[in-house]
């Protein structure tokens, strides 16, 4: 990918949008160096015209913004940027800088699971006082993925019955306890998606 950072005097427009919600959460400035960051770290990073200095989003209020896609326009002059953010991403404590509230709607199912995992990962790394998905992360790898297989055996056994109901509440449980594990594994959905593509194409 090749930016011309040159219109604007080493500096291009970089537009955030939630990756899940579609929303806008927020519009920054990049040089190349923050380019580079961005890309290398897979956080957003700008390039502050105020401070005249790096800067990471989230590296002090620990609301970062993890990079799934990169996208420049048609003239290469401005850069979008779909995110997972992990927290508000204004500094005033809103959902984005635009005062909106950023939820989602009318999504796909992959989507949604997208979304989920983005809150699990948000759980594990600012913890909240009384979340049941905290108290997982508190109980270590081995009790998680003891967790994972008491779902899927739970589930085996409702699929062997005819309540519908209870098939679909395990079958719930057991995306989610896996979405914990991947997390504690730091290992992303895509990754998984990504293994299932190669071998659909088999």
């Amino acid at each position: 990918m090749q930016l011309d950072f040159t219109k604007g005097n080493g500096l291009i427009p970089a537009i955030v949008q939630d990756a899940v919600t579609q929303k806008v959460l927020m519009l920054g400035y990049m040089n190349e160096e923050a380019y580079r960051i961005t890309r290398e770290k897979n956080l957003v990073t700008f390039y502050s015209r105020t401070r005249r200095t790096l800067w990471t989003k989230g590296e002090t209020s620990g609301n970062y913004l993890r990079v799934r896609e990169l996208i420049p326009d048609c003239d290469n002059d401005t850069l979008l940027i779909k995110a997972i953010p992990t927290g508000p991403v204004c500094h005033t404590g809103s959902d984005t800088c635009f005062d909106e509230t950023n939820e989602l709607q009318d999504v796909d199912t992959k989507d949604f699971l997208f979304y989920l995992q983005s809150v699990v990962q948000d759980r594990r790394e600012h913890p909240i006082e009384g979340s049941y998905t905290n108290h997982l992360f508190s109980r270590g790898i081995n009790k998680i993925a003891q967790k994972v297989g008491e779902e899927a055996v739970e589930l085996v056994i409702e699929a062997k019955d005819d309540n519908k109901e209870l098939f679909l509440g395990e079958a719930a449980d057991l995306l989610y306890h896996f979405l914990v594990l991947l997390a504690q594994k730091n290992i992303d959905l895509e990754q998984v998606y990504e293994v299932l593509k190669k071998r659909h194409s088999r």
